[in-house]
């Protein structure tokens, strides 16, 4: 797997990339030797940041990671990374689809354990009405969720606003 490191607003010291080599180096095993693995580490304020992205043919898996220690940061983003993946593999062995040429033989081929299947516990029906972005955010305030689903009253399509760190809000919009 090739690695490549970024830093904005740090300064990459060998103690980091080497860290940042180490802990991902335990991905090898899930990837093919030409896979590649984009890490952006960054420094906002207290915030320790890395963002690990590895691109595969259609998909992307991804990870934003965030804590006061950079390193903290690195083993966290390598757990998440690993579970995704798991994930995954669960998914295309339950479609029978084959793994592509981004996995290794021997994740590829190995048995599924029932506590990676995905289990979805609880569905819900509800009516979309017709609203704005800024009524669906304050909709989802007094409901009292992190998110809301709800038909764009300009688009008149299905949009998702959700809540953002530092009391902001986020609009998702399909794109066809």
């Amino acid at each position: 797997m090739r690695i490549n490191i970024t830093g904005r607003n740090i300064e990459l010291t060998d103690g980091i990339k080497t860290a940042v080599e180490e802990k991902l180096s335990k991905l090898e095993k899930y990837f093919a030797p030409d896979a590649q693995a984009n890490v952006t580490l960054s420094v906002e304020k207290e915030r320790q940041k890395i963002e690990v992205t590895i691109p595969m043919k259609g998909h992307v898996v991804r990870s934003e990671q965030v804590s006061n220690d950079m390193y903290v940061s690195i083993d966290l983003v390598v757990e998440v990374i690993e579970r995704q993946l798991k994930k995954y593999r669960t998914k295309l062995v339950t479609k029978q689809q084959e793994p592509g040429e981004f996995f290794t033989e021997e994740f590829a081929s190995r048995d599924v354990d029932d506590d990676e299947e995905i289990k979805i516990v609880r569905s819900k029906r509800f009516g979309i009405k017709p609203m704005y972005p800024e009524d669906a955010c304050v909709q989802m305030e007094l409901l009292g969720h992190d998110f809301f689903v709800f038909r764009n009253a300009e688009t008149d399509e299905v949009n998702v606003v959700y809540k953002r760190r530092g009391n902001t809000y986020g609009l998702i919009e399909p794109e066809f």
